[in-house]
This record gives C-alpha cells, structure tokens and sequence, in this order.
C-alpha cells in the first residue's frame, strides 16, 4: 500500500501512539502490556487481551457486528491482516516485523513468532504448508508454527508492497521500483523479472483474463497473464491510488485527489470501470474518506469501504450510498492500518495503530472458509507447568524445571581440568560364545557371529543407563506411544506393553526377531483374555509340569491340562517364533469356575484398562493351580485317548499336589477354651503385612519375617462355636506340617498402603550397601546402585523344627547347606519366577515375568548348560540381570506373583514325555449331528493297512469362521491401519490321501462344532452355511475342535508332508506348530519373488484346466487341487529343470496381467489346452 499523501498520523508514526521504535530494541516474542506506553490513570488487565463481545450483544443475521477483538503488542501498529485460505485462522503482522495467529472466531492465540528483524510486514499469503511474509526487502516462508521454511532476500534497494500468488507454486512481487519478479516456491528462484513504469507497482489483483496493477500516480494497469505487458489503462486519480478490487465485470478503485498547493486530499468519489466495454461508469459518491474497499459478494455484488478512521459503509457499485448503511469500528481513537475478507465472506478482519485486530461477522457461529482443514495444536510444553520435583526419586528428570543460562557465573558442570582429565574406557569383554566356538589358524581366530552385536559397533554400556534407559539393542518402538519422549517417560521400553503392527500382509512382514534374539518362544497378544501370557510361560519352564500336561490326555472337551499340553508341545517345537495360546484360551472361557471367579475379560476391559491386572493374575494364579490339580488327579501317566480300560485314578495326590502342595493345620481357638482343628492342602500362599497408622513411620521388616508371619498366620476373628452355640471372637492360627517344593506367594500388592510398605522396606535395605549383597545372596561385586527397590532375597532358608516350628532365613545364594542343617531338615529355596504387574497410564498397564531358565531348557534349544533370568514380555524375550528380577519400583512395577523353587527338587520327578497321543485317534468316531446319516459321509477313514508313515503325502485344507470382526482406523492419508485383527476360528477341516490307490479320497472331514457366537460365516469363501455347525439340526460329520486337533497331532508326529494353498494361515488359526520341512504349500511353489501370490483357482485354471470354487469354497476341491499342482510342479521340474520352471512362471504372470487375475467365464475344455497346452494329462 502507498501511505504517500495520507493523514499524517499515517506517514511517520509519532511516539504517541507506539512509543520509541529503536533498533537496539528486540522485539517480543511474547508481547505483554507495557505500562509505559499509557498515560496516567491507565490500567489494562493483562488478562484481558482478548476482550469478547458482550452477550447482550445480538448479532443480526447479513448485518456485521463486531465479534471480537484481540491486542497484538500494544502501541505497534499492525501493517497487515490476512485470513487463512486452509484453516481457521487470521494472521496478522505489525510494524517490528512479529507476526501472530488467532485460531477461530474466538480468537485464541495460536502462533507467534519474529519475522523481521526491524522491517514491517507489508503483506501476508497463505499456502498449504506454509504461510508467506512480505517485507519491504524480504520473502520469508514459515509454517504455521513459527520455523522458517525458507528466506529469499530482495536485491538491494528493493521497496516490495504487494504479492500476488499467480498459481500453487508461483508468486509475483511488487514494490516502488521499476520492476516485478516472479518467483518459484518450489526451487526458491527467480523465473521472471517484468520492467514496469515508474514509480512500480503497489497493489496486484488477478482474474481469468488480466493482471490488475495499481500504481502510486494514481493508474490502474492491465496487463497480459503470460508476457506482462500493459494492454489497458485507467486513469483513475489525478493524486495516488490507496486500494481497488475486481469483481466480475466491475473494477472500483478509491485514492486521493491532488488539491495544488494544499497536497493530496481523499477522493469522496470511487472510480468505478465496466471491463467489458473498457470504460468508467457513474462514479459512486460516499459519505466516508475511503482507504480500503472490498468487493463481498454475497446475494449481491456489494462493496465495503473502510475509511482511516475506522468508519465502514457497505454499497452497491452501480446504485447510490446509503448513510443509514454506515457502521463503525471502535479503535479508541487508533487509525485502521489494514484490512481483509474472509474466503467465505463472513468475517471481516481491521488491523489499527494501536496493536489492536478486530473480527467483525455478519453470523454469531462464523466459518473463515467454506472447508477448512483441522488445525494441528502443539501439546502442552511440560516445562511451563512447573511440576514439583521429587529430589528423592532417582528417574526424575531435574531439566523439569530449566534454569537460566548465564555467561557470567561458572557452571556446576564445569570441572576444573584436574578433574576432567580424559580416561579411555576398556574395550568390553569378547562374546563368550565367540570364544567358545573360535578355531585359531596361526595367530588369527575364526568365529561365527552370534549375532548378539550390531554390525561394526562396540557399545560400551553402563548398568545404571542400561537398567533405567534404553540400550542399544531394545526393541523398537511399540505403535502406541510413538512420540513418547523416552526421557520423559518412567517405564522402560521393554517393559511396556508390545503390540503388532498389522499391515495388508498380516503378519508376515511384521518381525517378531526385533523383540526376541533368544530361540524361546513368545506369545502373542492380540487373543481375548492374554493377560495370563506371562502365568502360561511360568507354567512352561517348571519342569514337572511341563511334563505333566505333554503326558495328559483325556477325553473331555475342554481340559486346561490338555490344550496345556499341546501348547506346550508348541513353545518345545518353535525356534523363536512366537506362538498363540488361542485354542487353552477358548478352553479356558467356558470354565465355569473362571467366570464365577471373574477372570474373564470382557474385550472392552481389555483395550481400555479398567481390569485390575495385578489382583486378576493372582486370582488366575490360584485358579489354574486347583484346576490343574483337580484335572491331572484324576488322570496319572499316559493313558490312551479311546481305551476300553479307562481306570481312572483314585483320590490319589496328583503332581500338582506334590510339587505345590503343603498340608496345612488350621487351629481356631473359642475364648471358652474350646479348639477345633482341621487339615487341608494349599497350593499357595498370601503375603500378609503388618497394621501400622498412616501417620506413624513404617517400621523395617525382613522379608523373611514376613514371610513366616503370612504362612503360619494368626488372627482374630468372629466364627461359630459348637459349645457356645453362637458366633464368638476367635483366635485362629495356621501351621504347616510339610515343605513343598515349590512355593508359591501372592503378593496382595493392592493398595496404595501396601505399596508404601513394599516401597519403604526397599528403601531401608538399600541404605544397608554392601551388606546387605552377601546376606540376601547378591555377590560382592554387586554395586549398591543396583540393589535399588529390592527386598526380597534371592535364596532362602526353611526348615520345620520339633521345637521353634517354621523357620525362614535369608541365605546367599551360592553357598550350600552343611551335612548337619540337612539333616535336620533344612532346605534351600531359590528364587526362580517373579511375576509383575507394568503400571502405564497409556496403555492401561500390562503383566510380565522374569523367569529363571533352567540348564534342560537351553540345553534343548541352544546346546549349552547354564541358567540364566529372561524377561517374558508377550512375544518379547530377553536376558536380564538377576538384580533386575527382584527390583520393584513400586510406582510403576508392582511385584504380584513368586516362586521359590527347592534347590534340586526336580530329580525326583520322571521328566520323561511319552506322547499319548496314538493311531486310534484316526478310528472312525460317531458325529455329534443328530441328523448325520453314513449315507451322506463324505470321507472314508483310514483303515490299519493304510496308517501314514513319515514322508506321505496329505492334501490340507481348512475353512474358517469369523468370531469377532477386525478393527481398524483410516488415517488421514485414505490408508488403514488394522489396530486388532478379526477373531477366526476354525470350521471345517479336510485331508485326503496324497498316494496309494484311493489317492485324492478324503479321510479328514471334520466340520467343527463351536460354542462361540459366530458372527460371520464367510459363506462365499468357506462354503459354511449357517446350521452347519450346530448340533441339533446340521447334517454333517460333527466334532470338537479338540477331536480334530489330535488327528492333525499325530499326522504331524508321525511325519506326513502336508500339501495345500496357504497352510501358513491354515495352521495358525488351528493352533499348531509344524516343521516346515513337513508344509509343502503351492503358493509359494508357483511364486517369483517380489511378485503378488496367486490365487488357487486361478492355477487350477492356467495349468490343470480346472474351473474351481464357481459359487463357493469347498475344502475336498481344494485340497485335491492342491496335490494335483504339486503333481505338475514335480513333472515340470524333472522335464527341464528350473530355469524352465522361471519361464513358465513368468508366463504364469504375464497371463495373470492379462486377464486381471480373474478365471475367464468359459466352457471348461480347450481353453485350457491355449493357455498352457503341455498341462493337459493331468
């Protein structure tokens, strides 16, 4: 804009009204009331900047009110306003060079940042991802937040006013020179210059057809779109030109009129132009001093003329004005620098001299634009909050708070050189397992890589840094939580709670090696009521229960012992991939008991945290105990699945009873003096801690103590009294008779009370240092920084006396009982499991285990003889220091669950696994369909001459059902994100014979009988129709899952190949583990690599000519298609070997491109024969 020949309050600003503008100044960032720039007697709430429009201020619907206004920096005149093309905002930018933004119609204060550092802002554009700033020599371009996307200096002597953007990516600039540029945003460049007339060019407008330039004599120009040039003139003023705009056919420009020796004066007349004919119409006569005036086309095409003085009147271009249409801006005497429309023409936006921005609308509930996007708002800044600090708490990041830095005074952190002297870190010790597979040639070693280092890096790591923060080799970033700033954030990394990243492959690109390097096996979260993963690997490494349920089996359906057993036989199998406990969880939900008990989960509870997951897995704890104890002492040793001879056992102890049972004697004493005694048998016990006032200072106990008080516990009590015939107090008490061996303690960690009693008793036992490292069986080398939040010792010592009853020590764990301690009866129990519960706000909070894996386990999977502790964290796995099993930092891991094994117990145990599953499993078995008749069987089962034997063929396949529909989010981008895969289970399951002379004769077809609601058959894909697999009205061969289940069993033990199309999945949702040496599977027989997988129908098609799955799916067509391609691919591997075998792929594949992948509706015959005439035969 030209301010030449304005109100002199316009031209140089006078101390009045903004006080002093020198340069030594820099400018706020910030800006606050600055009392020095008001005269006497004049007070500004601070908090009050944003003043709001009253509410007995009604705004009429077309007529514009004031809504709102806003103070920028008081007394700093605001140059330039501009409504935000993309989002709600209104930008504005004043004399200093700062800019700020206001979100929405209530003006909160988005954005602000410095532009220049002394020039004004003269104009303000938005783009999609930026906003950019004209200065009077500068091109700046910021995003919304205030970072510079770039800068683009003017040359010297440049004076820009006016900026133009001519598309996306171009913008014309202009200024009081001989010239305008054009540059290009994406590169930052110069493309054009245009020479224009002197005194250049002030304001640009642009339509269809011209670029409008207005000039400081006073013209208006219009120039060609492409070469610049001038094609019209309007002579509009004969003294300056203050603004105009371009609507349609109409051009309405105001300026000033030179008055000879008097100077410029304002022109009450707007020049109006017809841009059809090329000439001026009846000049428009107002009643204000126009300085801004904007078309606003609404229902008409009406004009807004604003004067300097903050008077506003609203006409139409071709009639006359109205005086009654005349509003006024109330600026306290300021003067109007600058002006704006919004896109949508509801709000109009007035900068003044006095820092102040006012939002007028002609709408209560007002949009800027007709769509705009959402605004991204920064998160709240930490540091302006303040927190209080706990100097007490190790992990509390003191940078909470920042501290001014200051040049003058000496840092803490600057130590004198005497003491900064630098001292080399040794090299860390070479891998022992480098060292223990290393051949020496002349004086050089060869190793394999263990793979336990990153590619040619040497950390060099630090317990403190490892225990607290995250080491080089923690997992990735889990999903939830990506931005998390880790320092900020108590709970390590690989303690949180994991989950899979599902993309449209599933899971097959997901890598599950990221969060497990060991060859133990995890378990995946995703499955209704998983919070017991970590209870399940606890199971797993106790050696005699391992044993006990792989050597279980019985015949009802739903046994936790059983599907116990064939989960365990999975996590034996697997070398590292993890596995699902899909099939014991199904189990596990139609207990009875477990639901009585709450254990549970519905979905909701899940996802949303609200389960008490520490009080839940020492429920689950109790409950799997007693279940297993119940199931298996019914049962001892192997015993056939289908026998005549089914004795079942006696009343007799089970192995559960014997490894955690301890026979209790349970005293209750009536104060008359009558006491009655019972036994029974506990598979656990429960922590009980001592009263104390919350006022009072906790005292210190030893674990021990506690220990012995919570198993032979006394108490008082109300109970009945058969001698007094009524409830009376009692005193009752309980003694243990026996040692089991194992022990296993709830900690009953539930409330915040006892987290203080856990919390101080770590405390008091850390400030013991050193020794307490050799009396709870921590080594001397153990610093005392690492016995942080540890209480519990690593071994103690039990022993029942004749005279003193229970008595419980700590012990160090490395030395042994003498022969005089074992003889009277003394034992040693090691601390082997402790269990957990992960307190995040975030996620809800999660469970996991630190488990002591004894030398069978590594033994089985590594080949080497050691023990060592693991964190069991769902699928992720890794090492941990035995201090950081027994560390518990009670404000965000609460410990749940602890055994403590007898040293050496297991030997006593036969851990020899006979599998009990055998061939009569394959026997013919009656349907659970009442309907079924032998008329309608359509397989015929094995007879004893046709058993399988290792390497036979077995066509697979299987169909499924949904339980419970997948959830996924749409993300911004138009992509999903699956947040949690659908729920299948399976339905129908098939195998026929791969040779002999009923080859391709089924043998398997098994529809799965289910319990479940189904909420999807998949009809179309599964040929399941709904009815098929209900009991009461279906007409196929019905089973349990678990029938079924063990046929595959012993399939897979005995060594059978299995053929099919994508068993991968197949054998997932069936929950079981096969070798893939036994998986032969035609998806990836006829695949190229990086090319898409190709559907079976559409291979039967192209090399069998066979026209497959027409309506619906069908298990028996599939799986022997399924061995007839496989068939094929032998025959085209033997003729020519496998550069030929690429060739016909590649044909495969151009064919498939061809036809989109769809089977051409054809008569079958002949078509075939084209597509690939050597296939016929078959």
């Amino acid at each position: 804009m030209n301010f030449d020949g304005l109100d002199p309050g316009m031209g140089e600003y006078p101390p009045a009204l903004h006080g002093a503008l020198e340069a030594g100044i820099e400018p706020s960032m910030d800006p606050h009331l600055n009392p020095t720039l008001m005269g006497p007697g004049v007070e500004l709430d601070p908090e009050a900047l944003a003043v709001a429009v009253p509410e007995t201020v009604h705004l009429v619907e077309g007529m514009f009110s004031e809504l709102h206004s806003v103070v920028s920096e008081v007394g700093i005149p605001v140059t330039a306003t501009h409504f935000d093309l993309q989002e709600e905002m209104l930008w504005m930018g004043n004399h200093r060079g700062h800019a700020t933004s206001f979100f929405g119609p209530t003006m909160g204060r988005y954005s602000s940042f410095q532009v220049h550092a002394s020039d004004d802002i003269r104009h303000i554009q938005s783009l999609e991802t930026g906003v950019l700033f004209l200065s009077k020599n500068d091109l700046k371009c910021c995003t919304r937040g205030g970072i510079v996307m770039f800068d683009y200096p003017m040359e010297e002597g440049a004076d820009m006013h006016s900026l133009l953007m001519t598309d996306n990516n171009t913008v014309l600039m202009g200024g009081l020179q001989n010239y305008v540029v054009e540059v290009d945003l994406n590169t930052v460049q110069e493309t054009q210059k245009f020479t224009v007339e002197v005194p250049g060019v002030a304001i640009m407008r642009q339509t269809s057809r011209f670029f409008f330039c207005g000039h400081t004599s006073g013209k208006v120009t219009l120039r060609d779109l492409r070469s610049f040039k001038t094609e019209h003139e309007f002579d509009a003023f004969s003294g300056s030109l203050s603004d105009f705009d371009v609507h349609g056919n109409l051009l309405a420009a105001c300026g000033f009129s030179s008055r000879g020796l008097n100077g410029l004066a304002c022109d009450r007349f707007l020049m109006v132009y017809d841009l059809r004919m090329m000439r001026a119409v009846t000049p428009l006569q107002v009643h204000i001093d126009p300085l801004f005036l904007r078309f606003i086309p609404t229902y008409t095409s009406r004009l807004a003329i604003i004067s300097q003085t903050g008077q506003c009147q609203f006409c139409e271009p071709t009639g006359l004005a109205n005086v009654a249409d005349i509003f006024h801006v109330n600026t306290v005497g300021q003067l109007l620098m600058s002006f704006d429309v919004s896109s949508s023409k509801q709000a109009l936006a007035f900068g003044d001299s006095g820092g102040c921005v006012h939002l007028w609308s002609d709408a209560p509930e007002v949009s800027f634009n007709d769509y705009s996007r959402e605004t991204e708002f920064a998160l709240p800044c930490i540091v302006d909050s303040l927190p209080q600090l706990d100097w007490n708490h190790d992990l509390l990041p003191l940078s909470l708070i920042p501290t001014p830095l200051t040049s003058a005074e000496p840092l803490l952190s600057d130590w004198p050189p005497a003491l900064a002297t630098p001292c080399p870190r040794r090299a860390p010790p070479v891998d022992p397992e480098i060292l223990r597979t290393m051949k020496t040639v002349g004086f050089i070693g060869y190793a394999a890589n263990p793979r336990t280092r990153p590619r040619n890096q040497v950390p060099y790591k630090i317990k403190d840094v490892e225990q607290d923060y995250d080491s080089y080799n923690q997992v990735p970033e889990s999903p939830i939580g990506r931005d998390e700033e880790p320092h900020l954030y108590m709970v390590p990394k690989k303690f949180r709670k994991v989950t899979i990243k599902y993309s449209k492959l599933g899971l097959e690109d997901f890598d599950f090696k990221h969060y497990n390097r060991t060859l133990f096996a995890g378990l995946e979260p995703h499955i209704p009521n998983a919070y017991c993963n970590c209870m399940i690997q606890v199971l797993y490494f106790l050696e005699p229960i391992r044993c006990l349920v792989q050597n279980h089996l019985c015949q009802k359906e739903f046994c936790l012992a059983c599907e116990l057993g064939f989960l365990f036989h999975m996590l034996d199998l697997s070398r590292g991939d993890p596995c699902q406990a899909s099939n014991f969880l199904r189990a596990f939900r139609t207990i009875p008991e477990a639901s009585a008990l709450g254990l549970i989960l519905a979905d909701s509870d899940e996802q949303t945290g609200k389960a008490r997951l520490g009080r839940l897995i020492q429920s689950w704890n109790r409950f799997i105990l007693t279940q297993l104890h119940q199931e298996t002492q019914e049962q001892e040793g192997p015993q056939a699945y289908r026998g005549t001879s089914s004795a079942l056992g006696s009343s007799g102890e089970s192995v559960i009873g014997k490894l955690f049972g301890c026979e209790v004697e349970n005293s209750s004493l009536c104060r008359c003096g009558k006491e009655t005694v019972r036994s029974s048998l506990t598979l656990l016990f429960t922590m009980h801690y001592p009263e104390h006032n919350s006022q009072d200072k906790v005292k210190e106990y030893d674990f021990a103590e506690i220990l012995k008080k919570s198993i032979c516990l006394e108490q008082s009590t109300q109970a009945w009294c058969e001698n007094c015939e009524k409830y009376q107090p009692t005193v009752q008490t309980r003694n243990i008779r026996c040692l089991p061996d194992v022990l296993v303690i709830n900690c009953e960690v539930n409330s915040a009370k006892e987290a203080e009693f856990w919390r101080v008793q770590a405390e008091v036992c850390n400030t013991a240092g050193k020794e307490v490292c050799s009396l709870e069986g921590f080594s001397f080398d153990t610093r005392a920084e690492d016995l942080r939040h540890v209480w519990i010792p690593l071994t103690l010592k039990m022993c029942i006396s004749k005279t003193q009853g229970l008595e419980i020590s700590s012990w160090n764990e490395t030395e042994e009982l003498s022969a005089e301690e074992e003889a009277e009866g003394a034992s040693l129990y090691d601390l082997v499991v402790t269990v957990p519960h992960i307190l995040d706000a975030r996620t809800g909070g999660n469970l996991v285990a630190h488990i002591k894996v004894g030398e069978t386990y590594h033994q089985r999977k590594e080949g080497v003889t050691h023990q060592q502790w693991y964190l069991f964290n769902d699928f992720l796995i890794e090492p941990i220091d035995k201090t950081e099993a027994v560390q518990f930092d009670v404000s965000w891991k609460v410990p749940g669950i602890l055994y403590y094994s007898k040293r050496n117990y297991h030997t006593k145990y036969d851990l020899r696994i006979k599998n009990p599953i055998d061939a009569s499993v394959l026997l013919t078995e009656a349907s659970l369909a009442r309907k079924q008749r032998k008329t309608h069987a359509t397989f015929i089962p094995l007879m004893v001459s046709e058993m399988p034997q290792a390497g036979d063929l077995v066509g697979l396949d299987a169909e499924f059902v949904t339980l419970n529909q997948e959830e996924a989010e749409l993300r911004s981008d138009g992509t999903k994100s699956t947040i949690k895969p659908s729920q299948m289970s399976v339905a129908r399951i098939t195998c026929v014979r791969g040779q002999g002379p009923n080859e391709g004769v089924p043998f398997i077809d098994d529809y799965i009988s289910t319990q479940e609601q189904v909420v999807d058959y998949l009809t179309q894909y599964s040929g399941i129709k709904p009815g098929d697999l209900d009991a009461k009205i279906s007409s196929k061969h019905l089973t349990t899952l678990k029938s079924t289940y063990l046929k595959l069993r012993f399939l897979i033990d005995t060594g059978v190949r299995f053929v099919g199309h994508g068993l991968q999945k197949d054998f997932r949702v069936i929950n079981l583990f096969v070798l893939k040496d036994q998986v032969i599977d035609t998806v990836h027989l006829f695949h190229l690599p990086r090319k898409r997988m190709i559907s079976l129908r559409f291979l039967a098609w192209y090399f069998l000519d066979l026209n497959i799955q027409g309506e619906t799916h069908d298990s028996i067509e599939d799986a022997r298609t399924a061995l007839q391609l496989y068939r094929k691919y032998l025959e085209l591997s033997r003729g020519g070997g496998s550069d030929d075998v690429r060739k016909i792929l590649k044909g495969l594949y151009e064919k498939g491109r061809q036809l989109d992948w769809k089977v051409p509706e054809t008569e079958t015959g002949g078509e075939g024969a084209a597509v690939f005439p050597s296939v016929m035969g078959m």
